[in-house]
């Protein structure tokens, strides 16, 4: 489970959440931050609470998330429905969300989207002179294929030409797998580094990340991966430092 805090700094700002607990986004906070769908469950509810002085628009919108060469990919979609579609929290109030699926699941698929709260900018005092700011959060939205196989993930290590160690994910599952954070070991056991990290791969998708804080070791060497994720602890076994 993961909580990110949101602070409101650059006008629409996008910032993609992970995790399912709650998230503060300016004067608002989401609970939780990841719908999860399926055959036997097309609907699913969260509670957005305005934590502000003052009362905050908000309005929904659904696209279709997918990713290419490691790069988020949104295309708006009709396919998940999320209500109501612009609501007014009173300050100190809260508004439930549905999120409810429009066409059939994918038999052997997860279907992924992104659910958009944009706050609407409240009308600028008669005096006001500076920028206003509004923020945009994208919640993932999951639909469950009716049938889920186990967690295919392959990890790989590259020493680049800079000399930089970097960690290689590629998901060929059926179904997104979040990784939290990730630790090497060498052949004993012994941790050589750690690296939080926030990100979702997709089905069939490749990511790569920079080992920080760690010298590259020569191609050759041996070292294992045990990583946190949504789909429980992923141990790769040892693997070999190639070349890239």
């Amino acid at each position: 489970m993961l909580t990110q805090v949101l602070s409101q700094t650059i006008a629409g700002l996008v910032l993609l959440l992970a995790g399912a607990g709650a998230v503060s986004a300016g004067s608002f906070q989401v609970n939780p931050v990841r719908a999860t769908l399926s055959p036997s469950q097309s609907v699913s509810a969260m509670t957005v609470s305005n934590t502000g002085t003052a009362p905050t628009v908000l309005q929904l919108e659904v696209s279709s998330w997918s990713q290419q060469d490691g790069k988020d990919i949104y295309t708006p979609s009709r396919e998940i429905i999320a209500t109501p579609p612009i609501f007014t929290i009173p300050a100190g109030g809260s508004q439930v969300v549905r999120v409810g699926l429009r066409r059939m699941p994918d038999a052997q698929r997860e279907l992924t989207y992104r659910l958009f709260l944009t706050e609407a900018p409240a009308a600028p005092k008669s005096d006001f002179q500076g920028m206003q700011m509004t923020l945009r959060i994208g919640v993932p939205v999951f639909v469950m294929p009716a049938v889920t196989p186990p967690t295919a993930v392959i990890w790989k290590l590259y020493r680049t030409h800079e000399g930089v160690l970097e960690l290689g994910l590629t998901n060929n599952g059926s179904v997104h797998v979040q990784v939290a954070n990730f630790k090497l070991t060498n052949a004993e056991g012994k941790e050589l580094v750690k690296q939080e990290l926030s990100a979702y791969a997709l089905p069939g998708q490749s990511l790569s990340w920079p080992v920080k804080g760690f010298p590259a070791p020569v191609s050759g060497v041996n070292l294992r991966v045990l990583a946190q994720t949504d789909k429980g602890n992923l141990d790769s076994g040892m693997i070999t430092i190639e070349s890239k």
